[in-house]
């Protein structure tokens, strides 16, 4: 993380410094799940902990000017470390184009909203920016590794859709069940 820091800092290209900075960003979400399972033997993490660093930590990475806002509502519970590291990485990518692509520079709230029933999960994350454009999902690489993840390693479903009042509604639906 620290080199990739380091080598942003010196590229003179713009594009280059930034996707330097994303994979930083990527890179530090990756290595705060790996501390986490550090501390115990067992393979499995309270991710609510886990992520409300990462929440706290994607926010402030994609939003220099604005002041933007985060909540964190209900409860991931304990999960195993695949489904933490790929969770994390999910939510992390999500929450950064919510505050740099909904939020832009103007100030507002992500609400990610966690609701477990035994092995169930349904994560919403919510954002009170302008709303989702037209034909803008899927066209980054932050979304392509989202839905990679979502149906790859979580074995889930994802949906954008905007909301009525202004913003955007991202609901991911996985079961955690490792079967």
């Amino acid at each position: 993380s620290a080199l990739l820091r380091m080598q942003a800092r010196r590229a003179s290209n713009e594009e280059t410094r930034q996707a330097l900075s994303e994979a930083e960003r990527r890179v530090t979400t990756i290595a705060t799940v790996h501390d986490a399972l550090s501390h115990n033997v067992n393979e499995r993490v309270d991710f609510d902990d886990v992520f409300s660093s990462v929440l706290r930590m994607a926010a402030v990475v994609a939003s220099p000017t604005g002041q933007v806002s985060t909540v964190l509502e209900g409860s991931f519970g304990v999960v195993d470390a695949d489904t933490a590291q790929a969770l994390a990485t999910v939510l992390a990518e999500l929450v950064t184009n919510a505050v740099e692509h909904g939020l832009g520079d103007r100030d507002g709230t992500v609400t990610v909203r966690a609701l477990r029933d035994g092995q169930s999960l349904e994560v919403h994350v919510i954002d009170d920016g302008v709303g989702v454009k037209p034909g803008a999902i899927m066209s980054g690489l932050g979304t392509r590794i989202v839905q990679t993840l979502v149906r790859g390693e979580l074995r889930g479903s994802i949906e954008w859709a905007p909301r009525e009042w202004g913003g955007t509604l991202v609901t991911l639906v996985t079961n955690l069940d490792p079967a």
